[in-house]
């Protein structure tokens, strides 16, 4: 796959931490130009002068998904020091978590414009130059992408709504020569479960999730990687999260009971720092 890829150039939103900074570096590893972007510049730069300091080509770009035009802006800074772009992760997003009773639609809103209206501008910023490489366009979902769980109703609409993107993207983008795969990943180490439902990380909040269920996130890099290189429709990375889709698919019934009998149910939003 390295040969296949090597010399190619990949942007990824959200690439400050967590799955983000893995995919750059698992591409790196493999000779692919990197463009990172997120809102966290100073962590950005870190990442891109580690990058480099392997070998690899990189560059930083500071960017919100949610902000009309920065993603038009960081896709031509990306051209303009690369001349193509081959492969996009619209990796960005974070998770509103609670009660439908105890939640407002503005909490609904910001779930939205981050996980499904910044998804759309990735894909709208990066359209022309993935028809003009052929290139392969990577939609970040979830296992909630196929499975909702009471308490966690805005990302799992958000999360199902970029599972209904990706279907109709890669019938759109085929023509084209434009692989749509949908990433799904289950529990992942990253930093998404210690950030409040304003969007804002909460370093010192316990993760509720035990230290021995979530994959590594250059193991799971690895896995997303090679399912986009080989043009999968969706990739769903880690055992339990593989386990629980296949479940849903083929006994829906059972997965409702699951849920209903033992109380499944999401995180709550971590607390605020003090």
């Amino acid at each position: 796959m390295a040969n296949h890829i090597e010399g190619k150039v990949v942007l990824i939103t959200g690439a400050s931490s967590g799955i983000g900074s893995a995919l750059a570096r698992e591409y790196a590893r493999l000779g692919v130009r990197v463009a990172a972007i997120a809102r966290r510049e100073e962590r950005l730069h870190e990442l891109v002068e580690g990058l480099e300091a392997g070998g690899a080509q990189a560059l930083a770009i500071g960017c919100d998904v949610t902000r009309d035009g920065d993603l038009e802006r960081a896709v031509g800074t990306a051209l303009e020091r690369f001349g193509r772009i081959d492969h996009v992760h619209a990796n960005a997003g974070f998770g509103v978590a609670g009660w439908f009773h105890t939640l407002s639609l503005e909490d609904y809103r910001r779930q939205f414009e981050t996980n499904v209206f910044g998804v759309l501008r990735t894909v709208q910023a990066t359209r022309e130059a993935l028809w003009a490489s052929g290139g392969n366009l990577a939609l970040m979902g979830s296992v909630n992408s196929f499975i909702s769980l009471p308490g966690n109703s805005p990302y799992c609409m958000s999360k199902a709504s970029i599972l209904a993107l990706a279907h109709s993207l890669r019938h759109e983008f085929r023509p084209r020569g434009v692989a749509v795969t949908l990433v799904a990943p289950g529990f992942v180490q990253s930093e998404i479960r210690k950030v409040d439902n304003t969007g804002r990380l909460n370093e010192n909040a316990p993760d509720p999730i035990p230290d021995w269920l979530p994959m590594n996130a250059d193991k799971a890099a690895r896995q997303i990687v090679r399912g986009v290189c080989r043009k999968r429709r969706i990739v769903v990375v880690t055992g339990h999260g593989k386990w629980s889709v296949r479940l849903q698919r083929h006994f829906p019934g059972v997965t409702h009971a699951i849920i209903h009998r033992f109380g499944v149910s999401s995180r709550p939003e971590p607390k605020k720092a003090e």
